[in-house]
């Protein structure tokens, strides 16, 4: 709970796509949103929220109903997927292997025709920067790649936030106080 002009940011990563195994990025695929079970019990662990934020992404938007229903997100679109170009579309099976790299010679990784993981960090920072300062409890309907960038962003090394799994359905909470960063949570799931 945010304390005191803390703002505590619920990262919520949408539920699982209907996509065939492929990697989606900034392609618009739906949400499957029958676990009713699992809504349910993430939405009693994220409880009450001043604001509802996610993604303009449909998975992100089906996701946000299911879990507040009946209260539309206010949608921003800073905090779409990383672009991962080429890549997009490819079934997982089929990406190339780019071998075995350093957290940072992966984060600055540019996909054929995308974006970097660092240029995503980079790319979400001033809309991070207003989630913190509305204050209060904001939760953020997103991605995979947008937890891990805010992830990134709390230990202080955009690298970091690759370490972190991020399933899909799950919570990772955050608490900004005083300028700092805190995880206060990470991959919570619900089902």
């Amino acid at each position: 709970m945010a304390e005191g002009g803390a703002t505590e940011i619920l990262l919520i990563r949408h539920a699982p796509q209907i996509n065939g195994g492929r990697l989606a990025g900034r392609r618009d695929v739906p949400a499957d949103c029958s676990d009713a079970a699992a809504f349910a019990a993430l939405a009693a662990a994220a409880g009450a929220v001043d604001a509802l934020v996610a993604s303009p992404a449909l998975r992100c938007v089906q996701t946000a109903g299911a879990l507040w229903p009946g209260r539309a997100p206010e949608l921003d679109a800073r905090f779409w997927e990383q672009d991962f170009g080429d890549w997009e579309g490819l079934p997982f099976a089929d990406l190339p292997d780019i071998g075995p790299l350093s957290g940072e010679a992966l984060a600055a990784h540019r996909p054929p025709g995308g974006e970097s993981f660092a240029e995503l960090c980079a790319r979400l920072a001033p809309g991070f920067d207003d989630l913190a300062a509305r204050g209060g409890r904001v939760a953020l309907v997103a991605h995979a790649g947008v937890v891990r960038a805010a992830l990134s962003r709390a230990v202080g090394a955009v690298a970091g936030g690759l370490a972190f799994q991020v399933a899909p359905l799950s919570l990772t909470r955050i608490v900004v106080a005083g300028g700092g960063w805190s995880v206060a949570e990470v991959n919570r799931r619900c089902g």
